[in-house]
């Protein structure tokens, strides 16, 4: 009987430079550790790269001083409201120094208690304690101080609101801060707004032109062309950024089609194997204590193979071991469960069997695991090689 399911492993990696051949890069490292671990390659293993080295390779970069060409230019104004920005220094603070450069004046509109990804400004509880209603009250910073004061972030020890305030006034720029979660409130302020929300974008930049706003921006409008020879994300703007040094941003990476595809040739060719490909950035999950959910990213997988298409197909084996086969034990429960495996329908939508299965993007799902293998900080892991992933209870080989 197998005894071994799925097998995720981190690989390690050169450092990758700008102009590195990143696919020979990639197909070398997962043969040799092949080689040095003693493991074989199979048809629908699955290698994914960071988002990260991608850029690199890429040289997918942009200044703050580009930023702030960019910004200037698309508004042609000098005073905006930036509203609902994540709270992050490595996400949004150089992205921040970049637009306020192009302004003389910046409404930064914060929403509250949280931001979009979890990061708060305070606890949730706070709201409760001083009956302040988060749908409806706007609060100007010094009503936001008299009722919740300075509150430190409890991983970064930051107050977002000075560092964010000071960060646009060492830029030159005159900040005021409001504190709200309707978009529209921005209004009595100004009519011209960069909305700088991830997976909301869409329809806040909607409500914002109902209710008469006269330009309204999102990060995906900013650096979605090159600026004096900037790197630039035609898809994504800045959105998906993160910081490259205090003076300039890694971009989203570009051409990523083009490059699992070519990875994926490449692994064919050494392994002889049809190995699925995909491009991994921010996975998609809540850290229950932080209360951030992960996904800063404009997608979990900007690119990937035809294989990881759909959302899995999966049949719940407690279920039909509580209910369908509640009367069987052993090798005959066993082979009973077996036997469902095998004989599923291509389309399980609606079968109670199937209920409690995550009813997720596969390419979602393998981000989050490939984001939890490699980490953020100095594993070395950029590669992520899984096996086994599409397999079953029912497989034995």
């Amino acid at each position: 009987m197998r005894t071994v399911g799925t097998v995720v492993r981190g690989i390690r990696a050169p450092i990758i430079r700008e102009n590195d051949d990143l696919v020979g890069i990639v197909t070398n490292s997962v043969v040799s550790a092949a080689k040095a671990e003693g493991f074989n390659f199979n048809d629908r293993d699955i290698v994914c790269v960071t988002e990260s080295v991608v850029a690199r390779a890429n040289g997918n970069y942009a200044t703050t001083d580009d930023i702030a060409a960019d910004v200037s230019a698309k508004f042609g104004t000098d005073t905006i409201g930036v509203i609902f920005p994540i709270l992050s220094r490595n996400r949004f603070a150089v992205c921040l120094r970049g637009i306020a450069r192009g302004m003389k004046k910046i409404y930064l509109m914060l929403s509250y208690p949280s931001d979009e990804v979890g990061n708060h400004l305070f606890d949730d509880d706070l709201l409760d304690e001083y009956g302040v209603n988060p749908w409806s009250d706007v609060l100007t910073e010094e009503k936001y101080r008299e009722v919740f004061g300075y509150q430190l972030h409890p991983f970064t020890g930051v107050d977002y609101v000075s560092y964010y305030s000071d960060l646009i006034r060492e830029c030159g720029c005159e900040v005021e801060v409001i504190f709200a979660n309707q978009p529209t409130a921005i209004l009595d302020y100004t009519k011209n707004i960069l909305t700088c929300d991830i997976h909301t974008r869409a329809r806040t930049v909607r409500r914002l032109k109902a209710a008469g706003a006269q330009t309204v921006l999102t990060l995906t409008d900013i650096m979605n062309a090159p600026v004096n020879g900037s790197g630039y994300n035609e898809a994504y703007g800045l959105l998906g950024s993160n910081k490259a040094t205090e003076e300039s941003v890694k971009l989203f990476p570009r051409d990523c089609q083009k490059f699992v595809d070519a990875l994926q040739q490449s692994l064919i060719k050494e392994t002889g194997k049809n190995i699925e490909v995909m491009i991994y950035g921010d996975g998609a999950f809540k850290d229950p204590v932080g209360k951030i959910w992960e996904l800063a990213d404009p997608v979990v997988s900007p690119a990937h193979t035809p294989g990881l298409d759909g959302t899995p197909n999966e049949l719940k084996i407690k279920y039909l071991a509580d209910n369908d086969f509640s009367s069987l034990s052993g090798d005959e429960l066993t082979d009973a469960v077996k036997a469902s495996i095998k004989g599923k329908a291509d389309d399980l939508k609606g079968n109670m069997a199937s209920q409690g299965t995550t009813p997720r993007q596969l390419t979602d799902l393998i981000g989050s695991l490939c984001d939890l293998t490699s980490g953020s900080g100095d594993k070395g892991t950029p590669i992520v090689f899984i096996q086994g992933y599409f397999d079953n209870y029912s497989k034995e080989d």
